[in-house]
């Protein structure tokens, strides 16, 4: 049952104190299967930063065999999950989190592969099977939402009742068609527990198949600074929509009513598919934030240092770590949409069972 109390849920954002955050491994079965060896290894990459700090989730075939590629010391930060799965990206097959009544809830939201692109039956089964493996302690519950499409990607919280979103993500038809603009907004309200949502309407980018993730254009970080995709050259495919964003940014205001301050992160160079020469959707704003540190995605290109110093401005109180994340785009997405993190009080180390 959802309650109806808006103010009793509370949804937190993404640099709230965190227990754990999860990744779900590559496998020769999905659609890495051409370049595995760089997925995993940037997949590693990512897991081996995580557990330096951090609690580690991790989604995998088989457990054994992907234990094997880390050291009894770094093996005591990660719980395996083993699981089928059709893909691995952990942020949109992921629930959720939010605190209702109180209460720490996995938001469980259907999930149908970006508008039925893809398969997905199995991704739609990874949360429960977190909840049967024992991952997240009491009193942790797991809250089905799957008569409404939602993914982590498509939504930015501030942490203090203001959510950020696309229109061309959540007012898809291919997402919850039958719905108004003004009934997901009640959605988002109901089951979200926010007061507020900002619809961007413009801004995009190439090759890009989420139908425009919030998390490739623009996220929070503070609970009135937005940080977002800027485009300085007039000759880019992605100019004027990131133009007409920024001016949508300049004029949204926050839960006070007080306008956001914006950082500006840079745009890459021309990233193209090494086999069907089509751009690929680098961003910088894929970025993890992280309870001592942030994960910058970057892409071997000149812009990759002016991103880093961006970040530096943005979290001074951070590390920011940059990590190549150039095979991760192959697939259409970054560092950000292949992590879910999990706050405080959801997933301890008493969890942790030897597989």
């Amino acid at each position: 049952m959802i309650s109806s109390d808006k103010g009793s849920t509370y949804f937190p954002p993404e640099w709230h104190p965190q227990s754990a955050i999860q990744l779900t491994w590559p496998t020769a079965s999905s659609d890495w299967k051409p370049y595995l060896e760089e997925a995993e290894a940037c997949f590693l990459t990512i897991a081996k930063e995580i557990i330096k700090d951090q609690l580690l989730i991790l989604v995998v075939p088989e457990a054994k065999k992907v234990k094997a590629l880390f050291s009894a010391e770094e093996w005591k930060n990660i719980i395996a999950v083993e699981a089928k799965y059709e893909d691995t990206w952990a942020r949109d097959h992921g629930g959720i989190s939010a605190y209702r009544n109180g209460l720490p809830k996995v938001l469980d939201f259907k999930f149908n592969a970006w508008g039925g692109k893809f398969e997905c039956v199995l991704d739609n089964e990874i949360t429960q099977k977190l909840f049967d493996r024992g991952v997240f302690d009491l009193p942790v519950e797991r809250e089905s939402h799957d008569g409404f499409v939602l993914e982590g990607g498509s939504i930015e919280s501030n942490g203090n009742g203001v959510l950020l979103t696309t229109e061309h993500c959540l007012l898809n038809q291919n997402r919850n068609e039958m719905w108004s603009k003004e009934q997901i907004e009640d959605q988002l309200k109901l089951r979200l527990g926010v007061q507020k949502v900002l619809w961007i309407r413009n801004g995009g980018i190439t090759g890009d198949d989420t139908d425009s993730h919030v998390d490739t254009l623009a996220r929070f970080i503070g609970q009135n600074m937005i940080a977002y995709v800027r485009c300085l050259d007039s000759e880019h495919p992605d100019y004027a929509g990131l133009k007409q964003m920024e001016e949508e940014l300049l004029e949204f205001e926050d839960q006070n009513g007080s306008p956001f301050e914006l950082f500006p992160l840079p745009m890459p160079d021309e990233i193209l598919d090494q086999d069907t020469g089509e751009r690929l959707p680098a961003t910088y704003a894929n970025f993890l934030i992280m309870n001592q540190k942030v994960l910058l995605p970057i892409y071997g290109v000149d812009q990759d240092q002016l991103a880093f110093e961006a970040l530096e401005r943005c979290f001074p109180s951070k590390k920011i770590v940059p990590i190549n994340c150039e095979v991760l785009i192959r697939q259409h997405g970054s560092l950000h949409c292949i992590t879910m993190q999990y706050p405080e009080g959801f997933v301890l180390s008493s969890s942790k069972k030897d597989i």
